[in-house]
């Protein structure tokens, strides 16, 4: 045999084998039709939650995918960031917590589907929406409208994210996750603001989504004249009243907010669970078949990445996980009872559409039938102010305001949005702290105004993005005047300091020394500042730091949304005003300690440093250094900074983020009680809580930035504070509560077709965070206990001792489940409806 035959002959052979050992893959077809999307053939019900990839790090992304799963989560969306991928232009980043193919892999490892979200504007409270800022110095740029340097390089973007999917095989017909992706972004709300170039605009991004032949449908969120195959879809606190553009396009909901986000110097808001549930029942009642929870994870805003204007460092946005990845109970667990519900309903809501019924005033039923013997209900009372009876198929079903039933048999109630029968958080957690070696503190003083020969004059005041490129937070503009007859500091007279800015904050000197200090808020960043100021007999120096809190990040025209100080004048009393705003001042680009990199920890043994062992407190524009040991365990970290004012902190040289501790929400607009009425419509103003606190005083340290033996602090300080007050933690322990009454529905896992559910018991269920066991049970009492969960609870007059009962099913295990019945339990009060109480600790 010739030596070409041997080589055909052997690769043949290996061709055979790889055949045998390579693992095929599942490729699949995903389409829609007017009910649902439609995947391999098969319509889905879909939950999904949104997890940014770049708010956590990649060694926990697993475990917050984990926990999505377990929640009863079927996809995983996600935004990509453009400004953080291409940093430079024709420049890509992909590493770290930017490893968005790592991302999409670990939710496929997860058995979990993807919706990519490439806008590839995001908002996301994001810093600029997520556009790099080099884009806006392209000559001519005009953002999201028919402009052609914008559509090149929003083109150029699409292409590449979508080119580097499916090298890597990830869309669904490669047997990758990824069933959907988006164009463009909630671009409706804005839209008219541009035009007919606007209009122009969105055919143009439909028809580019298309040409890139990424075999899964395209959506556009919030945007009604989305052109066929693209799907519109609703964002909003309710979608149940949204209709698609087209007959033959699927109701979607691509932002359910699960609560909302935190501004510096605002309040905490929170959205009861109740009402999210509430939310999420009556869009699938009436006809929708995707939902998505903005946010599932929140996260964290690291480095300098929050949007503008003072967007906090936290992206908790009282998430079902919180941004430390723990479980936000009873919010986690009410929703995970809530989908396996509507998973129940799942062969019907895809086999017709929904029947309407009318019970009543505010009262309805949705009827979804597979045949005609055999449907699935809704049964909603959407009044927010009575509960009600209601009389449906024969039988009577009790319905509290505002909230919806599900019945997967039309007979059984599995699940009620008002009725939280699912295990809650109490308090605050039980914490290990650390604090810092006092031995260890080194400090640097910056200078005020220009610091280097990098400063450049100019004449007027110049906006502050387009001067720094968002390089840094920090634009010093500085300037001489000298004291004359013209502005004379004679006895008695009294001059003033006039400021007006843009945003977002200022701290001013007067020949070195501060004078004062303007901010905006979220709303409105724009201030101005009017302080009382004593000047010299000639030469006198005015110097003003003009802060960013993150860059604008939504509305019309946001990309030129400007910042920074316009002017600025000077008042005498008796002899009128000086205008200096359109004077000759010099810049300087960022703070001395940036352009040194003190947050560099090559530097923590420079020279540069001042040590000692007790540093400085209240100084304004300080650096501080200071090592530290985490507390044991395996678990995030807190960095608690409520002693601080306001700047930015580094660990082991990663920053966490921007931090001000001494912008106090305002004192009023809080729930009076500390508990807000779920029923009726809500806004992000609705449940607020924290009034009169800062927005935030602890700052997530992922676990994986630290390590054993000393860790190194880094703090800029901009206003002043008291730092040996700092301190570490870590979680350690959390109460949890659960309550159950006779009367409430066994578990929704636990309902099968044809069988009798309300024959079944109730159950409590109490779950740990994975690592920690039940260590202590506080209370127990089946019979008429006094209190709530949140509240002391007291025996009431009837009560069986199940303490021991309690002790033996739970103590020492991760979770425990116990049957809510006087065979199990004994009965105290024969005839009396008896409900269950248990407060239990969980700890490491």
């Amino acid at each position: 045999m010739g030596s070409k035959s041997w080589v055909a002959l052997v690769l043949f052979v290996i061709i055979v084998f790889e055949g045998y050992f390579i693992e095929p893959v599942n490729s699949a077809t995903v389409t829609y039709d007017h009910r649902a999307l439609v995947i391999d053939g098969k319509r889905r019900v879909l939950q999904s939650g949104s997890i940014h990839y770049p708010r956590t790090t990649p060694e926990v992304w697993p475990e917050i995918i984990n926990k999505a799963k377990e929640g009863g989560l079927d996809v995983i969306e996600s935004y990509v960031f453009w400004n953080y991928h291409e940093p430079v232009k024709g420049q890509y980043y992909f590493e770290g917590r930017f490893d968005l193919v790592r991302f999409v892999k670990t939710v496929q490892e997860a058995g979990l589907l993807v919706h990519l979200r490439i806008g590839p504007y995001a908002c996301a409270e994001w810093n600029y929406g997520g556009f790099p800022i080099w884009l806006h110095f392209i000559p001519g740029i005009q953002f999201r409208t028919t402009n052609a340097p914008f559509k090149n390089e929003m083109k150029h973007f699409l292409a590449k994210i979508v080119e580097m999917m499916k090298e890597e095989h990830l869309f669904a017909s490669q047997g990758g996750p990824i069933i959907l992706a988006q164009v463009e972004n909630e671009y409706g709300n804005v839209e008219g603001s541009y035009g007919v170039g606007g209009e122009l605009y969105v055919k143009w991004a439909a028809e580019t989504a298309v040409s890139l032949n990424t075999s899964v449908p395209w959506v556009m969120c919030v945007q009604d004249d989305a052109p066929d195959p693209i799907i519109n879809t609703c964002n909003g606190f309710y979608c149940d009243m949204f209709a698609p553009n087209s007959p033959n396009k699927p109701k979607m909901w691509t932002e359910n907010y699960s609560g909302w986000f935190l501004g510096f110097g605002n309040p905490i808001p929170y959205r009861p669970v109740e009402d999210l549930a509430f939310a999420v029942a009556r869009f699938f009642e009436k006809g929708g078949t995707f939902q998505n929870y903005y946010m599932y994870f929140g996260g964290t805003n690291f480095g300098r990445t929050a949007g503008g204007p003072l967007v906090a460092t936290s992206y908790d946005y009282d998430a079902p996980i919180d941004e430390y990845g723990f479980l936000r109970q009873p919010k986690w667990g009410h929703l995970r009872d809530l989908h396996k519900a509507i998973k129940h309903c799942e062969e019907y809501l895809i086999s017709s559409d929904p029947t309407q019924v009318q019970l009543g005033v505010n009262l309805e039923a949705h009827i979804y039938y597979k045949h005609s013997n055999e449907c699935a209900a809704f049964l909603a009372n959407y009044g927010s102010r009575s509960d009600a009876n209601v009389t449906f198929n024969g039988q009577v079903y009790f319905l509290p305001a505002w909230s919806v039933s599900i019945l997967p048999d039309c007979k059984n109630v599995i699940f009620n949005t008002a009725k939280v029968v699912s295990q809650k958080t109490l308090g605050d957690p039980l914490f290990a702290s650390t604090t810092l070696k006092p031995s260890s503190w080194g400090w640097y003083k910056e200078r005020v105004g220009i610091w280097s020969n990098s400063s450049f004059s100019s004449p007027g005041l110049l906006e502050q993005i387009s001067t720094t490129k968002d390089t840094s937070d920090f634009l010093w503009y500085s300037i001489s005047i000298n004291v004359n007859e013209n502005i004379a500091p004679g006895q008695g007279k009294e001059l003033f300091l006039n400021i007006e800015s843009l945003g977002h904050a200022a701290l001013v000197f007067v020949n070195k020394k501060p004078i004062g200090f303007g901010y905006g808020n979220h709303e409105d960043a724009s201030f101005i500042l009017n302080e009382k100021v004593a000047l010299n007999p000639g030469n006198n120096t005015i110097d003003m730091l003009s802060m960013m809190i993150g860059v604008q990040n939504y509305g019309p025209w946001f990309d030129v949304a400007g910042a920074g100080i316009f002017f600025v004048v000077i008042a005498d009393l008796e002899a009128g005003k000086v205008d200096l705003s359109d004077e000759e001042w010099t810049y300087q680009v960022g703070v001395e300690g940036e352009y040194l990199g003190l947050d560099n920890i090559s530097l923590a043994n420079s020279s540069l440093w001042t040590t000692g062992a007790t540093p400085p407190v209240n100084q304004t524009l300080i650096w501080y250094k200071v090592s530290f040991l985490a507390p044991e365990g395996k678990g995030p970290l807190a960095l608690d900074l409520a002693s601080m004012g306001k700047g930015q902190a580094w660990i082991n040289g990663q920053s966490i983020g921007r931090y001000w501790s001494t912008y106090l929400s305002p004192s009023t607009g809080c729930n009076s009680s500390g508990v807000c009425d779920y029923r009726g419509a809500y806004d992000a103003n609705k449940c607020l809580k924290n009034c009169g606190q800062p927005a935030q005083t602890l700052y997530h340290i992922p676990r994986t930035w630290v390590q054993d033996g000393e860790n190194l602090l880094v703090l800029h300080e901009e206003l002043g504070g008291d730092p040996s007050k700092i301190s570490v933690r870590t979680r350690t322990g959390q109460e949890i509560c659960a309550y159950v009454s006779d009367t409430d529905p066994p578990p929704a896992s636990s309902w099968k077709p044809n069988s009798e559910f309300m024959s079944q018991n109730p159950e409590v269920q109490l779950t740990c965070e994975h690592g920690w066991h039940i260590t202590s049970i506080n209370f127990a009492s089946y019979g008429t206990p006094i209190g709530s969960c949140g509240a002391t609870f007291t025996l009431g007059t009837c009560n069986a001792d199940v303490l021991t009962i309690v002790e033996q099913a739970c103590l020492g295990k991760e979770g425990c489940s116990i049957t809510i019945s006087t065979e199990t339990l004994g009965d105290p009060c024969p005839g009396v409806l008896k409900s269950f109480a248990v407060q239990a600790l969980c700890s490491n």
